[in-house]
């Protein structure tokens, strides 16, 4: 018998900078999606909220969402990743902290798929700093800048650790009991409604005449922004199975059904009952579609996004074109963008109505469990009825988990920074907007003075001889 010897092509035989364990394939989709994440947030927020807001609160608006991405990436790499998804436990629904710095940790594969943790740190970071700028649309137009650069690290150390490692984390709670979130419908998108709402509370309202009438000063840049959070959402949602497979096309494709949907959904309720459509009405419904297929991508079927979609399309439009404007006590806190219905209203509807459709046979290939995962409408049909009401209880049980955690977390964080800083600028600071927040303005060429004049940054252009003579 001769003995034969089998040969790897050169590109995927192991070597030490890509060990036997890692999927190549698999780490550049990861890294790639991870990107298009960051985009969402760096441009795509950040020019969204600089269009979206009044002229004066540009900058101001753009920056706070700048500021956080970088914030969170110092914070996430120092001590808050190991707490989400750290493998020693601080208490029971809390990681504990530690750095993932050294090449020894990074290097190693990460806790689920075929990469290292420096990919899984990568990913992570950029859904955690997305849920903090989300958080920053309820409060612009009036938060002090230096409360907003307080708040990130305490509310990303305080609140969104514990939320991530009670879900996502496999050694979690609520990831043992059972709860569908396959890509943060409640780890961000009902996270940051709730804890934006409630720090609008703390924070207090914009002037009366900016609540009044807040015009987009750029409804152009408002839509390059949007299109960036829809397309980057791709990288959002087809992460998220850490693989690339037939489940993360499944989730991509899901997710642009359902967005599509929702915006048309609205777009005709702004039609029948105000009598136009308005690009501000398609971007929200956008969001809300966007925001409750999240839950549940890549463990629906197709017919089960469109539906979601028309559930995102018309119940929070409902909420907030209908019960927001007659309910004084939802008027009395000023939530800028809206983030309580675009976010907290749809990320809890995507979430039950994951309970509703999780479909089993998508379940396994996403958890690897089978009939362990069953949404009630298909509970029916395998006569499996009670396993389907407790998805659905398990859902409702993550909502009450999330909402009471962002509550209590977000009003003793406020509470915490308004003793050392004001939370709300001056009145007539806000008068001014960004020349008084930051010494600039975002258009100064389009008149109006010489802009940015009291800015440590001015630039002085060289003057020839030539022309002081002249």
């Amino acid at each position: 018998m001769s003995n034969s010897s089998f040969y790897l092509p050169e590109n995927l035989a192991p070597d030490d900078a890509s060990p036997g364990w890692m999927n190549k394939a698999d780490n550049a989709w990861q890294l790639t999606a991870a990107t298009l994440v960051g985009m969402q947030s760096v441009p795509g927020l950040v020019i969204l909220y600089g269009g979206a807001v009044k002229k004066k609160w540009a900058v101001n608006s753009a920056f706070m969402a700048l500021y956080a991405f970088a914030c969170v990436l110092v914070c996430w790499v120092l001590w808050g990743y190991r707490m989400s998804f750290g493998t020693e436990r601080y208490i029971a629904f809390w990681g504990a902290p530690n750095v993932s710095l050294g090449e020894n940790y990074l290097l190693q594969k990460a806790f689920l798929g075929k990469f290292p943790n420096a990919t899984m740190v990568y990913f992570q970071f950029v859904f955690a700093a997305i849920t903090l700028i989300l958080i920053a649309g309820a409060v612009l137009g009036r938060m002090n800048f230096y409360a907003w650069m307080m708040f990130v690290p305490l509310w990303l150390t305080f609140s969104y650790t514990i939320g991530a490692f009670s879900i996502w984390c496999p050694d979690g709670w609520l990831s043992k009991l059972g709860l569908l979130d396959y890509s943060g419908g409640y780890v961000i998108h009902l996270s940051s409604g709730v804890a934006g709402y409630t720090a609008a509370f703390w924070v207090g309202p914009r002037l009366t005449k900016d609540r009044e009438r807040f015009p987009p000063n750029n409804i152009l840049l408002m839509l390059a922004g949007a299109g960036l959070l829809w397309m980057g959402w791709a990288g959002f949602n087809g992460g998220d199975p850490y693989v690339v497979s037939t489940d993360a096309s499944l989730a991509v494709l899901n997710t642009h059904v359902c967005t599509a949907t929702s915006l048309i959904t609205w777009l005709l309720l702004d039609r029948i009952f105000f009598g136009k459509t308005s690009v501000i009405g398609a971007v929200q419904g956008m969001i809300t579609g966007l925001v409750c297929i999240t839950p549940a991508a890549g463990i629906v079927q197709g017919w089960a996004a469109i539906i979601m979609g028309l559930c995102s399309g018309s119940i929070p439009w409902f909420t907030m074109m209908v019960v927001h404007k007659r309910s004084a006590m939802l008027q009395k806190v000023d939530d800028t963008m809206a983030v309580l219905h675009t976010h907290a209203v749809a990320g809890s509807l995507g979430g039950l109505l994951t309970g509703v459709f999780a479909e089993p046979k998508l379940n396994y290939l996403f958890y690897g469990y089978y009939a362990q995962y069953v949404g009630l409408f298909y509970g029916f049909d395998m006569g499996k009825v009670a396993t389907g009401f407790r998805q659905i209880g398990i859902q409702l049980l993550g909502i009450l988990f999330v909402v009471a955690l962002n509550i209590t977390t977000t009003s003793l964080i406020c509470l915490f920074i308004r003793i050392l800083v004001p939370l709300r600028m001056s009145e007539e600071d806000m008068e001014i907007g960004d020349e008084a927040a930051h010494g600039e303005e975002a258009y100064a060429i389009w008149g109006e003075g010489d802009g940015s004049e009291n800015s440590r940054y001015d630039v002085e252009l060289p003057v020839s001889t030539k022309n002081r003579a002249a």
